[in-house]
C-alpha cells in the first residue's frame, strides 16, 4: 500500500472513530475525493475486517448504506496501559481483594495529578489549562477535543480510550480520571456525561468554572 492510500485509510478510520457512522457521500465530502475512490478504500477496509456496514431505512427511496468501525478496528487506535495489566489486576483482586485494587488506582491517580499539575499550573486562563490537559490526553492516545460552551462552561470529548479493556472491568479507572481532573483544575463541577464503559460512543466531560 502506497503512502497516499495509507493516509486515506487512516483518515477514514479517524473520521469513523469521531463520527461513529458515515455514508459514502459524507465521507466524500470530508475527504474531498471521488465516490469511486472512497468505495475502493471502503472495500479494502471491509476486507481487512476494520469496518462494518448497515442499512438505514429512509422515509422515501432506497435505504442508506452507512459505515462504522468494527470491534477489530479498536486494535488500530492507540493503547496506553501505563503498566496496567488486566490479568495482573484480576490476580491481585483474587488474592488480596477489591480494596487493594482500588488503592492501586488511587496511587496511579495521585501520580497522574502530580504529572498533569506540573504542566497545567504554568497556564493562566481556564482555556489554556484545559488546552494543556487535552494536549496531555492526546499524547496518551485519547484523541481528545475541547469545546467552549459559554463563558464558564467547557466540554472535553475523548474519542478513544487507551485503557478501555481495563476500564470495562474496573470502573474505578473512570472515577479516578474524573477526580484527577478536579484536583488538577481545582474545580468540583466536572461531570462525565458519556462513558465508553457504559456503551456510549465517546467519553465526554462537562466542566464548569466559577
Amino acid at each position: 500500500m502506497n503512502h497516499s492510500q495509507s493516509s486515506t485509510k487512516d483518515r477514514i478510520l479517524q473520521l469513523l472513530k469521531k463520527e461513529v457512522s458515515l455514508t459514502v457521500n459524507e465521507l466524500t465530502d470530508h475527504l474531498d475525493i471521488t465516490h469511486m475512490a472512497v468505495r475502493k478504500h471502503l472495500i479494502g477496509l471491509e476486507k481487512d475486517g476494520l469496518i462494518k456496514t448497515k442499512e438505514v431505512k429512509q422515509p422515501m427511496g432506497r435505504p442508506l448504506q452507512t459505515y462504522s468501525l468494527s470491534d477489530k478496528a479498536e486494535e488500530y487506535f492507540p493503547k496506553n496501559y501505563e503498566g496496567i495489566s488486566l490479568e495482573f489486576l484480576h490476580d491481585i483482586k483474587e488474592i488480596h481483594g477489591e480494596e487493594v485494587v482500588q488503592q492501586l488506582f488511587k496511587k496511579r491517580e495521585a501520580r497522574l495529578i502530580d504529572e498533569y499539575s506540573q504542566r497545567v499550573q504554568r497556564k493562566d486562563s481556564a482555556t489554556e489549562k484545559l488546552q494543556e490537559i487535552v494536549s496531555i490526553q492526546n499524547e496518551k492516545g485519547y484523541m481528545a477535543d475541547l469545546a467552549k460552551i459559554d463563558d464558564d462552561t467547557y466540554e472535553i470529548t475523548e474519542y478513544n480510550c487507551p485503557i478501555l479493556s481495563v476500564a470495562k472491568d474496573f470502573k474505578i479507572a473512570c472515577k479516578c480520571e474524573t477526580d484527577m481532573f478536579k484536583q488538577v483544575l481545582g474545580i468540583e463541577q466536572i461531570n462525565r456525561t458519556c462513558c465508553r464503559t457504559e456503551g456510549d460512543n465517546h467519553c465526554k466531560f462537562l466542566l464548569k468554572f466559577g
